[in-house]
């Protein structure tokens, strides 16, 4: 009676601590550069960065989600098979390599291979991670533990940031490399992380070989209760990783927050930090503004998932979805700082309802001796709708909402400089057409209206519209996911009544 009752009380270890410990760590070296990166791959006026363009940005981050979030599905079963703790060393190696990568080459083809080695690191890393968290919980604490466990991701997140701006100051191109250098180091400190516990056992066999493990993490993907879920959480995180993704490049494009630096250069750190000069005057740099998603988990998920304990997965799963579209969706068609601010509180609310539950949903579900293969399925949605998402932003973003590529169709089509350039359309043809570099489109703009970088800013936003044509397709996709999921919530219960 006595070892029952200790064994369901809902107390969180210290290997669990540990472990969320090493998740931290990873996270915010992450984030460091996940906040900063879509600035520096492809934004026109962008000092020290690539100057990509969005194609180029849409092919790196699409084939970045399907190595870090569809990778897991296999590697999540070679750590259940071959342990956690060595899965967890391996993938610390590879991330270490690939930002020592993107902080060496300025190339798109090696800045893009780069990528793909962080990628596959993190591919290992998330199921070897999670699976040892799952396998130190319970039943009875999984609520609680995951919706901490996604707290200390997102102090890792919130801190991430406020580190890159630090080390970035004016986006020069040695500061850009430190920031990839950062990161390194701060991974390499899980180096030193994996020696306070002990390797948590998968329960799993450890006798298939690599084609055996294959094989039946295939086999079992196929599952039709499974299947759905992952289809319907595809489409919603094809949705929710654009705040992120696109957003950065939205947000130094288009939103007027000057209103916000003026009261944010009153904090410590003074002006220097907390705002950014730019031809519109001092604005709050995006990293921080999207921070805000990050600051509001970290302040509110554990209360949030202590309220949420006893509700059904799948119910809060649909508030959360709710929630987080109707933030896409304040955020996205506002061109004041303040208004977006309040769009990412209100994704925020829905993400931490979301968020958590998915793993929670399948760590519940998974046989005892898959909790690894199980945890690697979770990312699978991530990856489906992350590549997907990345592809539609690159496309719709980079014919429609970039103020570089606006610029330049404004010039050709309505101002003197594209008259008998017969310019065909295709944005693809347009500096060609126009004889401007994307990177000088928008001071062409204003050479030729003689209109100010507000003022010209404000002449695009109202010509063209690109908030509703960029944010609107998105937010469908979210809606639909949100339908999906109260049906299958539905068909849930009934299956295991039927099975009951």
């Amino acid at each position: 009676m006595t070892e029952t009752t200790t064994r369901s009380k809902p107390r969180l270890g210290r290997t669990y601590w540990t472990l969320n410990g090493i998740e931290m760590f990873e996270r915010l070296a992450y984030f460091a550069i996940r906040a900063m990166v879509p600035v520096y791959i492809c934004q026109a006026d962008d000092p020290g960065g690539l100057h990509l363009t969005q194609d180029h940005k849409a092919n790196i981050y699409a084939w970045w989600f399907v190595f870090q979030s569809v990778l897991p599905m296999f590697t999540g079963g070679f750590a259940d098979r071959y342990g956690y703790k060595k899965t967890i060393a391996f993938s610390v190696t590879m991330n270490i390599a690939g930002f020592l990568m993107l902080a060496t080459f300025r190339d798109y083809t090696m800045f893009f291979l780069g990528i793909l080695v962080l990628a596959s690191g993190t591919a290992f890393f998330k199921p070897a991670l999670q699976g040892s968290l799952a396998q130190s919980m319970t039943k009875e604490n999984s609520s609680l533990g995951w919706g901490t466990f996604y707290w200390v991701v997102n102090i890792g997140a919130l801190i991430g940031p406020f580190l890159a701006r630090a080390v970035t100051g004016a986006h020069s191109a040695v500061e850009w490399r430190h920031l990839f250098l950062m990161s390194a180091g701060f991974t390499a400190m899980n180096y030193l992380m994996l020696f306070t516990y002990k390797d948590v056992p998968s329960g799993a066999s450890k006798t298939e070989n690599p084609i055996q493990v294959l094989r039946r993490t295939i086999k079992d993907i196929i599952e039709p209760r499974l299947a759905a879920w992952l289809l319907i959480m595809s489409a919603f995180w094809l949705m929710m990783y654009q705040v992120w993704d696109l957003h950065p490049n939205f947000i130094t494009d288009w939103i007027d927050s000057s209103s916000m630096a003026g009261f944010l250069s009153y904090l410590p750190g003074g002006v220097e930090y907390w705002t950014l000069d730019t031809p519109r005057g001092r604005q709050v740099p995006q990293e921080l503004m999207v921070s805000t998603n990050a600051a509001m988990i970290v302040l509110l998920m554990v209360p949030v998932s202590w309220l949420v304990r006893r509700m059904r997965t799948l119910s809060a799963m649909l508030i959360g979805m709710s929630m987080a579209v109707a933030g896409t969706l304040v955020a996205g068609l506002t061109g004041m700082g303040i208004v977006l601010v309040l769009g990412i509180v209100l994704f925020s609310l829905g993400e931490m309802l979301t968020g958590p539950k998915k793993n929670e949903y399948l760590a519940l579900i998974s046989p005892p001796d898959k909790k690894g293969q199980y945890l690697g399925y979770v990312n699978i949605p991530v990856g489906i709708g992350g590549f997907a998402g990345a592809k539609m932003a690159g496309y719709i973003y980079g014919h429609y909402g970039e103020k570089a590529i606006l610029a330049l169709k404004y010039l050709a089509t309505e101002t003197s400089l594209g008259a008998g350039k017969n310019w065909d359309g295709d944005v693809a043809t347009l500096e060609a057409t126009m004889g401007i570099e994307r990177t000088e489109a928008f001071v062409r703009l204003q050479e030729v209206t003689g209109l100010d970088a507000t003022a010209a800013t404000q002449l695009l936003w109202e010509f063209y519209s690109p908030q509703y044509t960029v944010w609107l397709p998105f937010a469908s996709i979210g809606v639909a996911a949100a339908i999906a999921l109260a049906v299958y919530g539905q068909m849930a219960k009934r299956w295991k009544d039927m099975n009951a």
